[in-house]
């Protein structure tokens, strides 16, 4: 373990300012992880696979560098974003920024939005957000497709009252959702995502296909 610390950080001075190695890049929290995966695979265990979602949307989300100037700083803001498990862990990465950096910008505004998007749709089990042109030459519509995804019969049917254009796939569990800009949709589908699909064990049990009201496909 004192080899695979020195290898990571270097000879210099773990809290303090004169580093060397790789410390200074990967920040003090990420080292301390990078050390506890160490330990944990001399004693033969293995971590749970962390939960993934394809999160695919063409919209500019990033730290412009004159937000926050240095690189190091900015690495150590990704990663935290990244670890974030709930909307309230979002609102206090985003009262850190503000704090330090001054007003969020628009393309982090984005950044946290997606942010947002990714720890609703991962608690409601949804693995995949992706978002596509589906319109013809001239006449771009955009659309988002999200899976897996069931539907109560009583959200299917306020799935077509609300969102018009929109249809759920039963036999695909793929939900289909137009969506007016790459840039609205962030904030968009996690709405709609809360609005319509439950947390486990935290509702009703999906009611029966034959409920009344209850639909394949909608829109």
């Amino acid at each position: 373990i004192a080899m695979r610390d020195l290898e990571i950080r270097g000879a210099g001075n773990l809290l303090g300012v004169g580093q060397s190695g790789h410390m200074a890049a990967v920040g003090y929290d990420l080292y301390c992880e990078l050390v506890a995966e160490a330990v944990a695979d001399l004693k033969g265990e293995t971590p749970p696979a962390p939960v993934e979602l394809k999160l695919e949307i063409p919209v500019g989300a990033h730290l412009p560098g004159d937000y926050v100037e240095r690189e190091d700083l900015r690495l150590e803001a990704y990663r935290r974003l990244a670890t974030v498990v709930s909307e309230a862990e979002v609102d206090d990465v985003a009262a850190e920024w503000e704090d330090r950096y001054g007003p969020v910008p628009p393309p982090a505004t984005v950044l946290l939005d997606l942010a947002r998007l990714r720890v609703v749709a991962l608690e409601r089990g949804v693995r995949e957000v992706v978002m596509s042109r589906a319109g013809g030459p001239g006449r771009p519509v955009w659309q988002a497709r999200l899976a897996p995804v069931e539907l109560r019969a009583s959200r299917a049917v306020r799935l077509e009252r609300l969102h018009p254009g929109s249809s759920w796939r039963r036999d695909t569990s793929q939900l289909i959702i137009p969506v007016r800009s790459p840039e609205a949709a962030p904030a968009a589908l996690r709405e709609l995502v809360v609005d319509l699909l439950d947390v486990p064990d935290g509702g009703d049990e999906p009611e029966s296909p034959d409920t009344p009201g209850g639909a394949g496909t909608t829109g």
